[in-house]
């Protein structure tokens, strides 16, 4: 990035009109397919329903986008790709789709960007848990204004996205394939937006954090970023589903082996009635309504030993790109998954749950999450929060670190408030799963933020846009043993990780 970039991306999109010798951007713009026309939306310039590939055929890998005629609209928000609807009462609802013509971004720039800004580029991936959730549910314009340009991606999800059969090429990685084609078109046409292709940051909460780790360790994703940001998710060897309920197996991990992954296909495919022989089995698939397709139980997620993902992610962190990495957990990020799972602990099945996680340090175990005052359901949280997230968290930093620079932060702000469920009074006193996406962008619908919430939101974007910027978000780097920083009200708080990893019982974890 030349100095004038550099400048400009300092000083934010109110001043950055006056830092560039070209023409704005405007509201339409030529990208490799075409042209496009967004629009303008206060301080910032909106492209949406951008597609960056051919529209989805079911279980093939995406194709090169297509080209179209005259100017095409690009002012309103792309389909979501198939998905069921969220639960009722959830603060942040999402709606149900059953469109598969979904491979598509949102572009969001700042309003006056000169086109030969090169501004740095945020690529977003949203959570979810691989199954729900689309990039138009969240709105960047505080990241924008920070001087990014953000591109929000949509992905396919749940069988759509990682389905696997025996023979079938692709298998279990269609949605991290699309990743890649939506990096791919953004490397490609950055530019035209005022984006620099070469300073792109890859970045992800749950789900989404699992794709970046993905992406991390896809040798066909070399090249498309420069740094990455991990929340609440990412490269750890733990099986959530597991975790959350020891005795789920191996159809629970997030990295899921192929064979355990053709093994759950080949259970939808029972489901569906679509026993064919096996030249016909996804011709079957491909026949059916979508809505048949949407929902299907089990947990999808991408599959490894697959070209794409030839090996577990934890397996080749030591010898990722070196590209800076951001990392961060919420400091309660049990209380979301035992409210949905297992909200209503009784004591003696706590006590089991507990004796199965701690295996032969059961003992050690028991004593350290006694219950006491807490319910046992808010206590099982807390297991889930440090076997699942803290503790493994913990070592992808450390692994990390030993090729690349590593930021490490735990988000506490005992305010947060609950943007993706409606928690049990006796789970709604932590920070949660999810708690620090409104305070970097704002959720459609919208989750509202008190005036102090708005002050540790604005240091956050700060750190997120300096480090999208620089690759350093403004505190150290994990050197030795590691430091955490602890973002919450007031003054953030660097700490040893040693302290961190007392205070989630990693001891115990490993």
């Amino acid at each position: 990035m030349h100095l004038r970039a550099v400048a400009c991306a300092l000083l934010g999109a109110l001043v950055v009109s006056a830092c560039g010798a070209g023409p704005p951007v405007g509201e339409t713009v030529r990208v490799e397919q075409g042209e496009l026309r967004g629009r303008t939306d206060g301080d910032v310039l909106r492209f949406g329903d951008v597609p960056y590939a051919a529209p989805a055929q079911r279980w093939v890998a995406p194709g090169p986008p297509v080209a179209w005629d005259g100017v095409r609209d690009a002012t309103g928000p792309g389909s979501r790709c198939p998905q069921t609807a969220a639960a009722p009462g959830v603060p942040h609802a999402t709606a149900a789709s059953v469109d598969e013509d979904c491979l598509t971004l949102d572009v969001t720039v700042p309003a006056g960007t000169p086109a030969d800004a090169g501004l740095p580029v945020l690529v977003w991936l949203h959570g979810g848990g691989f199954s729900a959730g689309a990039g138009t549910d969240y709105d960047p314009r505080r990241l924008a204004r920070a001087g990014l340009v953000v591109v929000t991606v949509n992905y396919r999800l749940g069988v759509l996205g990682f389905l696997a059969l025996p023979g079938l090429p692709g298998s279990g990685t269609f949605g991290l394939a699309d990743q890649q084609a939506a990096l791919g078109w953004v490397a490609r046409n950055a530019a035209a937006f005022g984006g620099d292709p070469a300073q792109v940051t890859l970045a992800g909460e749950s789900a989404g954090a699992d794709g970046v780790c993905a992406q991390l360790a896809s040798p066909a994703a070399a090249g498309l970023f420069a740094r990455a940001v991990l929340q609440s998710g990412g490269c750890g060897t733990a099986n959530v589903l597991d975790v959350i309920g020891p005795g789920t197996g191996p159809a629970g991990d997030t990295w899921k082996p192929l064979p355990v992954a053709e093994q759950l296909g080949t259970g939808v495919v029972d489901a569906l009635d679509c026993d064919r022989p096996r030249d016909r089995v996804v011709d079957c698939l491909r026949a059916l309504p979508v809505d048949r397709l949407v929902g299907l139980p089990g947990y999808w997620s991408p599959a490894v030993g697959t070209p794409l993902l030839p090996r577990r992610p934890s397996d080749v962190l030591a010898t990722a790109p070196p590209v800076p990495v951001l990392a961060g957990t919420t400091r309660d990020e049990g209380t979301l998954f035992t409210n949905a799972f297992l909200p209503t602990l009784d004591p003696a099945t706590f006590r089991t749950l507990l004796a199965r996680a701690g295996g032969d340090r059961a003992r050690d175990v028991g004593r350290t999450y006694a219950p006491g005052d807490a319910t046992p359901s808010r206590t099982w949280a807390d297991v889930v929060t440090d076997r699942a997230y803290a503790c493994p968290a913990l070592d992808t930093y450390a692994a990390l670190a030993g090729r690349g620079p590593v930021y490490a932060y735990e988000f506490a702000d005992p305010t947060a408030p609950s943007p993706f469920a409606a928690l049990a009074p006796d789970l709604a006193d932590g920070v949660t799963h999810g708690a620090e996406v409104p305070y970097l962008f704002d959720l459609r619908p919208g989750v509202t933020l008190t005036a102090a919430q708005q002050g540790t939101a604005a240091e956050l974007v700060t750190a997120w846009a300096r480090f999208a910027r620089t690759g350093d978000p403004g505190w150290p780097a994990w050197t030795g043993e590691g430091t955490v920083r602890t973002i919450t009200a007031g003054a953030p708080v660097d700490r040893p990780a040693g302290e961190f990893a007392a205070e989630h019982h990693c001891d115990l974890w490993r």
